[in-house]
């Protein structure tokens, strides 16, 4: 798994218990798996279709920094098929894992379209 991005916890992330709040993280998740996506499938037409169980195994406090991970697991007809993992790089204990996010290439209209990708690209090889 790669882990594109870090956040730094602050403040105004925080819960009534000074941890980290779940829905913020999961905003971070979600906006992560679209620019993910936006760039496999180049398209910034790309949205959130489903997310499946997640699961909260630690947290993380103000001044901990967190990581995104994100993997690709299928590429389907007009969707891209993702799995996530945040960890806490202050503790090194995962804080949350996302078994399924799926993503939905769309048109113009909104509508599904179908964007012919069948692996990842880097954007090493597309320049080649």
């Amino acid at each position: 798994m790669r882990f594109h991005t870090r956040k730094w916890v602050k403040p105004e992330d925080l819960n009534a218990n000074g941890t980290l709040f779940g829905g913020k993280l999961l905003a971070w998740i979600d906006e992560e798996a679209a620019l993910y996506s936006i760039i496999q499938l180049e398209n910034p037409r790309v949205v959130t279709k489903f997310m499946s169980e997640i699961n909260f195994m630690s947290s993380a406090k103000q001044g901990d920094i967190v990581e995104i991970g994100i993997e690709v697991t299928k590429f389907g007809k007009s969707s891209l098929t993702l799995n996530c993992e945040v960890r806490n790089k202050m503790t090194r204990e995962t804080i949350i894992t996302v078994d399924s996010i799926v993503m939905v290439n769309l048109d113009e209209n909104g509508k599904a379209k179908p964007h012919g990708k069948t692996k990842i690209e880097y954007v090493r090889d597309r320049l080649a």
